[in-house]
């Protein structure tokens, strides 16, 4: 097997406390047909909602990036960046 496809990145979003919020982010993943292996979403203290999203598997770096780019461009989101676990 090789490497790429054992990869677990973590999708990491700080949105305003809007309650579409996690359905624009998750329907970046649906218009490519990716199913998330975890989503996770909380509100902070600072009235912020913070979601994380996992996904595994061979979607390239180049890809990933462009997700985050695009769930971005949301007027709810403050921030969007991935990281590999």
């Amino acid at each position: 097997m090789n490497s790429q496809e054992l990869t677990l990145w973590r999708l990491r979003v700080v949105a305003d406390p809007d309650p579409a919020a996690i359905t624009r982010i998750l329907e970046r993943f649906q218009h490519l047909n990716v199913l998330p292996r975890r989503v996770v979403a909380e509100f902070g203290t600072n009235d912020t909602l913070h979601v994380e999203v996992d996904v595994c598997g061979s979607l390239p770096e180049e890809r990933l990036r462009l997700i985050a780019a695009k769930i971005a461009q949301a007027t709810c989101v403050v921030n969007a960046y991935w990281h590999r676990l």
